[in-house]
């Protein structure tokens, strides 16, 4: 029916945001002798996809990660570099031009020789690390994170995962060997749900901390493993962002939020360019047309229970008008005397000018209660 395909396309996007969010991938950057008979990277999505030849530490690395939560990851995609490489520039230049949702670099924790490196050096190679992510997120517009541990990034890309000496029936774990079984479960929660609480049934024990020792901990953008005493389970599902500013609050510390955020960046990003840009004359009308489209997006995340549809039309996108009075000026184009309407629909050349707001929807989290008797 010609137009109307990308208000369809839009509204399809949103419907299946939620089980789509469900199953992300997870990146490892490992280092390694590639194995023959293999193109790198190697993407896997089942156990038995694991290359017998890599060594047993990334075998168990890969498997960590597809354990996940509700549902495993997606999938998994293990970059190798070679054993005596002195960064991870070549799987960074490489995972620019893909898609993928977390990435652990197992490794970081570990000397040459692949023995546990002290804090200090975990923490300068992962703030290195973290930095690649900043830029993609802030200067490329790729919408990323990372699992790092000693990693006090500030970041809503970076988690710093801060847990140490984790202990299984098999063996015991430092916060960086395990960096990716906390990917694999984050990929492999709901974003109807958060990852607040969610146990990890191979684990025995941790470092038991007390309530205030939790509380600085969560306060300081450290996601933490903690024992009830029943179970091991992640503490409040936070990433590494602490320095709130205006118009970047305390949402912006929690994963599942960032998770969302991500997702309607992404949706809207690409949905947008594989089907409108350059596929429609930019008159008034057919931004009329993207815009009802990004609108019928939301309204299928108020159905998946991602967006808050207790208030009517909080969700919604339309015409920037000061970025568009913005552009005219700059065009050499008197306004003073134009009507809001009469700017809506003036030509503004190849450029789109849209804004939106979203009420995300966050999960159980906090509950108080009195009993009265």
């Amino acid at each position: 029916m010609g137009e109307p395909s990308v208000d369809i396309i839009f509204k399809e996007a949103g419907i299946t945001a939620a089980k789509r969010g469900t199953r992300g991938i997870v990146v490892l950057i490992l280092k390694d002798t590639m194995p023959a008979n293999y193109s790198n990277p190697i993407k896997m999505d089942t156990i038995d996809e694991i290359p017998e030849a890599l060594s047993d530490f990334n075998k168990e690395q890969i498997k960590l990660a597809m354990i996940g939560y509700q549902n495993p990851p997606k999938q998994v995609i293990a970059y190798i570099e070679a054993p005596d490489a002195a960064n991870y520039s070549e799987a960074q230049n490489y995972l620019e031009t893909i898609k993928w949702d977390y990435v652990v670099v197992p490794s970081i924790g570990q000397t040459t020789d692949g023995k546990a490196d002290t804090e200090a050096n975990i923490t300068s190679r992962a703030t290195d690390f973290a930095t690649w992510i900043k830029q993609l997120r802030s200067a490329k517009d790729i919408r990323v994170k990372a699992v790092l541990p000693h990693c006090p990034a500030d970041s809503e890309g970076v988690i710093n995962f801060a847990t140490d000496d984790i202990k299984t029936a098999a063996r015991t774990y430092t916060d960086a060997e395990y960096c990716s079984r906390i990917a694999g479960m984050l990929a492999g929660t709901s974003l109807n749900i958060s990852a607040t609480y969610a146990p990890l049934a191979e684990v025995v024990d941790v470092p038991h901390l007390k309530k205030e020792e939790r509380d600085a901990a969560i306060d300081s953008g450290k996601l933490i493993l903690i024992n009830d005493g029943k179970k091991v389970k992640i503490d409040r599902a936070v990433n590494s962002f602490v320095t709130t500013i205006e118009n970047k609050g305390e949402d912006f510390k929690k994963i599942k939020i960032v998770d969302i955020m991500d997702l309607i960046h992404d949706d809207i990003k690409s949905t947008a360019e594989d089907n409108y840009i350059g596929k429609y004359p930019n008159d008034y009308d057919h931004k009329c047309l993207l815009i009802a489209a990004i609108n019928g997006y939301f309204e299928g995340l108020e159905l998946d229970g991602l967006l808050d549809s207790s208030i009517e039309g909080q969700n919604r996108a339309e015409i920037d008008l000061d970025a568009q009075k913005a552009y005219l000026k700059s065009q050499g184009i008197d306004i003073s005397t134009m009507k809001d309407q009469e700017i809506k629909e003036s030509n503004t050349g190849s450029q789109v000018f849209v804004k939106g707001q979203v009420v995300i929807l966050d999960a159980i989290e906090d509950i108080k209660f009195q009993i009265y008797i």
